[in-house]
């Protein structure tokens, strides 16, 4: 394979779209996907030194992680709602895009509700945008291509 096919192949980590429970929300400078890890249960097995039996068991828990520009925005209101422990939990869906905006892949995220919310760091000395970051847990996650 040349490295022109390897390189059509790939696609860049800035063009993806968050929507939450249907609709778009807003731009986003970072994306941290959740990461899918199994428990796992090991039996010793009595006379047998060589090796552990190593069992699937739950799935641990997962979290997505954005950050954008500070503003008013319904994912602040979700926090907000959350914070008087009266909140819906919602789908996500991140989608990735290639270069002519086609989908390349997209995860589904059941049943997230926002867990974490870092404010920006506000510095008078500094001519950057006040960033902050939300955290979600993640009910089922699912991927199609």
């Amino acid at each position: 394979m040349s490295d022109d096919d390897i390189r059509a192949l790939t696609n860049p980590a800035f063009r993806f779209v968050v929507d939450v429970d249907g609709e778009a929300q807003a731009a986003f400078t970072d994306c941290t996907l959740p990461v899918i890890e199994w428990e796992i249960e090991e039996i010793k097995e009595g006379g047998l030194n060589t090796f552990t039996h190593q069992l699937p068991g739950r799935r641990k828990g997962a979290k997505v992680t954005l950050k954008n520009g500070v503003g008013s925005s319904s994912l602040i209101d979700w926090y907000i709602e959350t914070m008087s422990e009266s909140f819906q939990r919602k789908p996500l869906t991140i989608t990735l895009l290639n270069s002519q905006l086609e989908t390349v892949m997209t995860w589904h995220v059941a049943d997230a509700y926002p867990v974490k919310w870092t404010g920006p760091q506000l510095k008078s000395s500094e001519n950057s945008i006040a960033i902050q970051t939300l955290e979600f847990a993640c009910g089922e996650v699912s991927v199609s291509s």
